[in-house]
């Protein structure tokens, strides 16, 4: 596999991300507000909606992001704490010109980010980032409005009823009778997935959802899936579904505590939506990192399957570019495009146990729709990822295990989006020689570039 390139300085895969206040400054999220502003004046009067997790730095960047607003002239909502996938459904209910979320989703406290989401519910193109960063570095030149001009905060009322309605409307199947066990990582879901939940008939078992600041993703979430096998086997549930510190991906463990990614939830929902007739195109999509034991399964449904590179933004492109409405990564990040512009945990939530509701099964009989291939994922600290590209011998002993494996087996190399992490993945019939392989090729990467593993 070739490593890729990034135009980007600021935005990764998904959004501006560092830790927050020193690498993600106050001064940076101010300046970020005033280049979305400029970015969007041609319109009008830009009106952008701010939102963000639960971390203790989210009230300082959330505060300096609509300062940025304000003083370039622009309206902003502060609509507190919502899910990331809210803000997206919020900018285009709201008629904004932009949502922003403060969140670094899945990272730890210490971190966080900026991601931005156009009037249509869409994240930024690559142009307009480009723009957008553009902006930022040359902020200071920027126009300064005085006096009537200067923007203001302007306040919107119920938005997270907003968002539960919108949900609720999705789901057209009563849950009574399950009994649902949430772990919300004590982040941006804490209140929105039991009242979700709970108000479809189910029985709502709630945990991790008590956020201090700085307990979000801390031996919780999606992250942490063994924390909800324990929890749903504990409790007695039908289904656990984990979160993550924003609620764009879940991670579910069906009754016996045994996980279900997302090559899982694409694998039942895609089989399910082609049999009803809703599969566009029968055609699914994912990314370079999704199971072989997930391309068999589709090939077994008749399911086409498009894969791309790693990151969500990805996969949405070539799902609008290809007109189809059904994509999503093992991470657990699926998007239903007919629901949402963008990965939504909840609504991933409702997909499958409306698919449980409508079929009678549990989840362990549905994750029987695939068997998945061993795979071993090893993360190198590196100072600068990016430097992947020209590691010439790490890329040379890739193609010396390709030509070993012959086909039995994959193996994934690339420098992470979101944290200064070489990801090496390897998938072998075996998960003794998977782990092997990606052990030694974890302490090639190591040897050229990085510190160590974890």
């Amino acid at each position: 596999m070739s490593p890729e390139g990034n135009r980007r300085k600021l935005f990764g895969t998904d959004g501006i991300r560092g830790i927050a206040n020193q690498d993600l400054t106050p001064e940076l999220a101010m300046k970020a507000g005033k280049a979305v502003v400029q970015a969007l004046r041609d319109a009008g009067q830009p009106f952008i909606i701010v939102g963000r997790d639960t971390r203790l730095s989210g009230d300082m960047l959330a505060s300096a992001l609509t300062a940025g607003i304000c003083s370039a002239g622009g309206l902003a909502a502060d609509v507190g704490v919502l899910p990331t996938p809210a803000i997206a459904y919020l900018a285009q209910e709201l008629s904004a010109s932009a949502g922003i979320v403060v969140s670094a989703s899945h990272n730890p406290m210490d971190y966080n980010g900026i991601k931005v989401f156009l009037a249509d519910g869409f994240k930024l193109p690559d142009e307009l980032e480009l723009r957008v960063e553009e902006l930022i570095e040359s902020s200071d030149e920027l126009p300064r409005p005085e006096g009537s001009s200067v923007g203001r905060v302007i306040p919107v009322e119920k938005t997270g009823e907003l968002y539960l309605e919108h949900l609720r409307s999705i789901c057209g199947h009563d849950l009574s009778g399950m009994r649902v066990v949430l772990d919300c990582a004590n982040g941006a879901a804490f209140r929105a997935a039991p009242e979700l939940y709970h108000s479809m008939g189910a029985e709502v078992s709630s945990f991790y959802d008590q956020p201090d600041g700085s307990n979000i993703n801390l031996h919780c979430g999606s992250t942490r899936a063994e924390v909800l096998s324990e929890l749903v086997r504990s409790q007695g549930g039908d289904v656990g579904l984990a979160f993550d510190g924003d609620a764009d991906r879940v991670i579910f463990a069906d009754g016996q505590g045994n996980i279900v990614d997302g090559d899982y939830v694409l694998a039942i929902c895609a089989s399910h939506m082609k049999n009803a007739g809703r599969l566009a195109c029968n055609t699914v999509v994912t990314t370079v990192m999704t199971n072989l034991g997930f391309r068999q399964a589709m090939e077994r449904s008749g399911i086409e399957v498009i894969q791309t590179k790693v990151g969500d933004r990805y996969v949405l492109e070539e799902m609008l570019a290809s007109g189809l409405n059904l994509g999503g990564e093992q991470s657990g990040h699926v998007i239903f495009l007919d629901h949402s512009t963008t990965g939504d945990g909840l609504i991933t939530g409702l997909k499958v146990l409306e698919v449980m509701a409508e079929t009678g099964k549990s989840l362990g009989e549905l994750a029987m729709v695939m068997q998945r291939l061993p795979q071993v994922l090893l993360n190198v600290e590196v100072e600068e990822p990016e430097r992947l590209m020209g590691a010439n011998r790490v890329w040379e002993e890739v193609r010396r295990l390709e030509e070993t494996l012959n086909g039995t087996g994959r193996i994934l190399l690339r420098p992470s989006g979101t944290e200064p992490l070489v990801r090496v993945m390897v998938e072998h019939a075996s998960e003794e020689d998977a782990a092997e392989l990606a052990e030694y090729l974890a302490a090639a990467v190591r040897a050229e570039m990085g510190w160590g593993t974890r």
